[in-house]
């Protein structure tokens, strides 16, 4: 089973049109995110649970649906549900929704028999003013795993995985040795890890790049690169958990990037798709 394009676009369409946005004074727009995704988990028979916290006297919302709960080793698949300010929120992070829920249908329709559960958890308060911070969703939902972070093989988190250019030159980077490193088209998508989990990330990408229908590029970042640690997986991290992003590398490319220009018909559904493929491969592809 694939993933659908249309299914991508559905999804993200759900996310880009509220009004106003997904923004953490949006409560309205929230609860009805966390709403929606708890029902959709549902659908798909996972065990599905909420986690919730206060963060300047209002209560936010990580939804979780957990597939084969009874297994004790899990790997978590994230992604944050929240916007940027009142912007729509296309590439950042409809985008990344979008794949989680279609990781969701096409991995519990299929039901493969692995030797590990997977969490999939949708975050909120990923975005400024909390970015950073201990409300951060992701943050709340790593602490929670502490006691046990033993079991728990790994994170994959998506964050911007829509955006792509095709125009030569279209690939910015922070610095010459990077743009030494990497194609200069904003045509591919990249594995981000950092070197202290560097054999975790390796081994995703491995499985990711070897679907041979997307480029798939992969960057370890040294361990205090701030660069690195830009979305939810970086809270993982901090308790000694194996953690990875997958992205388009952001700010960097797309030029939509926290404005209220990110809008559905900036992505690219037929790479969306080809990413979510290739992702899945990896996620029921882990080896202990």
């Amino acid at each position: 089973m694939k993933t659908s394009e249309e299914a991508l676009y559905e999804h993200v369409s759900y996310f880009t049109n509220f009004n106003p946005h997904r923004h953490f004074g949006n409560l309205k727009a929230l609860n009805t995110c966390a709403n929606f995704l708890e029902d959709y988990f549902n659908q798909y028979c996972l065990s599905t649970s909420r986690q919730t916290w206060n963060a300047r006297g209002n209560d936010y919302h990580n939804i979780i649906g957990s597939w084969r709960p009874e297994k004790s080793k899990r790997l978590i698949v994230g992604a944050h549900y929240d916007v940027y300010a009142n912007n729509p929120g296309a590439d950042d992070n409809a985008s990344g929704m979008a794949a989680l829920l279609e990781a969701v249908k096409i991995i519990s329709t299929a039901n493969p028999e692995l030797d590990y559960g997977i969490d999939f958890v949708a975050y909120s308060l990923e975005e400024p003013p909390f970015y950073g911070t201990a409300d951060m969703g992701s943050y709340v939902h790593a602490q929670s795993l502490k006691e046990n972070s033993n079991n728990i093989l790994g994170m994959i988190c998506f964050d911007m995985i829509g955006y792509f250019n095709d125009e030569p030159g279209s690939q910015n980077f922070p610095n010459e040795l990077l743009a030494s490193m990497f194609p200069s088209t904003a045509n591919f998508i990249i594995v981000v890890g950092k070197v202290q989990f560097a054999e975790f990330a390796n081994q995703f990408h491995q499985v990711m790049n070897a679907q041979n229908e997307l480029d798939v590029q992969k960057i370890i970042f040294p361990d205090d690169n701030e660069l690195a640690t830009l979305s939810d997986h970086r809270n993982y991290w901090q308790i000694g958990v194996n953690a990875l992003m997958i992205n388009n590398t952001a700010f960097l490319r797309n030029p939509n990037y926290h404005e209220k220009t990110d809008t559905i018909d900036t992505l690219d559904f037929k790479r969306m798709k080809l990413v979510v493929d290739a992702a899945i491969a990896g996620i029921t592809g882990f080896e202990q």
